[in-house]
């Protein structure tokens, strides 16, 4: 394991989100496992919330699915996630992502497309669609007002 996956496994356990993290794997009854770079992979979380894929508190990164469903990008995306916990000092990243998220669909209308955490991790790592503001949306390359037809 690199240095620096050493570090944040260690800060993101002592700023809690890790534990937190666990206790939600523990919760949701996931099984888990030790992943690449120090995460904590947990497979099977059977709580409806939230809606993603996979999501990430600290250094465990959850799934509904099975072993093999976290890895390539999606892997990455979610280790990025686990870094940004270790940059906000751990349980603030929480708070932040809603506002992040809060910001991105009155943006474009998604929680993804300009939440800063998202576009960090790399949205298409994250499998989400890059989506353009509400107000570019429909209208002419030329600015005639008919519309272009392209979607953000």
């Amino acid at each position: 394991m690199q240095r620096s996956h050493r570090i944040r496994r260690t800060l993101n356990y002592l700023n809690l989100s890790t534990p937190l993290g666990l206790l939600v794997a523990r919760l949701g009854r996931a099984r888990t496992k030790p992943g690449p770079g120090g995460l904590i992979l947990a497979y099977g979380y059977r709580v409806p919330f939230p809606p993603a894929g996979a999501f990430t508190v600290g250094n465990v990164v959850l799934t509904r699915w099975e072993e093999g469903y976290l890895s390539g990008g999606l892997l990455r995306h979610e280790d990025r996630h686990a870094s940004q916990y270790m940059f906000c000092a751990g349980l603030p990243m929480l708070p932040l992502y809603l506002v992040a998220m809060a910001v991105s669909v009155l943006v474009c209308g998604d929680q993804a497309s300009w939440n800063l955490f998202e576009r960090l991790a790399n949205l298409e790592d994250g499998n989400y669609v890059r989506r353009s503001p509400w107000w570019l949306r429909g209208r002419s390359p030329r600015g005639n007002g008919r519309g272009s037809g392209v979607r953000g």
